[in-house]
């Protein structure tokens, strides 16, 4: 997939505010897709839902700082805007408490998000989104919009019980691009009764069996796995130390949608996206400003 134009890259589904015991910070794993891809120099959209409240305009006013299109962020008039509670205990491994009742449970499907779905040369949505009937018939009706040439990510984000066999099934299933860890494959292994010696053989079952283009399994510091192609490349990754580790997976996913965009092939993707998860780890919050940092990166990256 090539083009001459700035790509739009669409994050569907929450955004919401992580909170740190007193302090806060912009997140939700589309927007904070959106956000990167951004940064990398495509069109970032956040697609989601706020209350009507100080959050929520501080939400978007933090996205349209960074250049954002904000446009396709709802209002709700009765739900508040999402809150996380983290605990980065272990700064490796964050906990998070994703709260209930909230306005991104409530994203509608209207003539706007159609017109955007028609537009995207990508989109990223997760399993957390679909907890809710009214936002995941809204994922599933703007994926079923999107052009034939649309690279479509799910991101399998396993988080608490917020997750059920047909949802994900769905998602893979209309997937190009699907990405989990190391555990999520284990965890999807059993739920769909796939055999296999260890992870690499699983995910490889997964992506057959589901008919996923593309599976990528993240492991943290140590890189990632990616299948797909007609090949299986172990991309390893040097060690760094982590400062905090909330939002560098969502910057992995929108460096490998922008390198697939870019038509790179699967390894150097890899690699491209382990470096860009490696510099957002350096920085604390899901949305490290690193305009700068990024294009340089790309440009290294654009003229191997």
């Amino acid at each position: 997939m090539t083009t001459s134009e700035t790509p739009t890259i669409v994050g569907l589904g929450e955004v919401l505010w992580d909170c740190f015991g007193n302090s806060r910070r912009p997140g939700g794993a589309p927007a904070n897709v959106a956000f990167h891809a951004q940064q990398l120099g495509g069109r970032g959209v956040v697609c989601s839902r706020v209350g009507n409240d100080a959050l929520g305009e501080e939400l978007i006013s933090h996205l349209a700082g960074h250049g954002l299109a904000t446009e396709f962020i709802q209002h709700d008039a009765h739900h508040p805007t999402g809150t996380v509670t983290v605990d980065s205990t272990d700064a490796d491994a964050p906990r998070f408490t994703i709260h209930t009742g909230v306005a991104w449970d409530h994203l509608a499907f209207d003539a706007p998000l159609a017109q955007l779905a028609r537009e995207a040369r990508a989109v990223c949505f997760g399993t957390l989104a679909q907890r809710s009937h009214v936002t995941r018939d809204t994922i599933r009706q703007f994926v079923d919009c999107v052009d034939d040439d649309c690279l479509r990510v799910f991101d399998v984000n396993m988080r608490e019980q917020w997750y059920d066999r047909e949802s994900i099934e769905w998602s893979l299933a209309h997937a190009d691009l699907a990405k989990l860890n190391g555990d999520e494959v284990l965890r999807l292994g059993a739920l769909f009764e796939i055999d296999g010696d260890g992870v690499a053989e699983v995910a490889a079952g997964l992506g057959e069996r589901l008919a996923v283009p593309v599976v990528c399994v993240t492991r943290g510091g140590e890189g990632c796995l990616l299948i797909g192609d007609g090949e299986t490349c172990d991309v390893p990754s040097d060690e760094i130390e982590v400062v905090d580790a909330v939002g560098a997976g969502d910057a992995f996913t929108a460096a490998l949608v922008s390198a697939r965009l870019a038509g790179w092939p699967l390894e150097r993707s890899g690699r491209f996206a382990n470096d860009v998860g490696r510099l957002v780890v350096r920085h604390e919050g899901a949305m490290p400003d690193l305009c700068e940092e990024f294009a340089q990166l790309k440009q290294c990256y654009a003229e191997v």
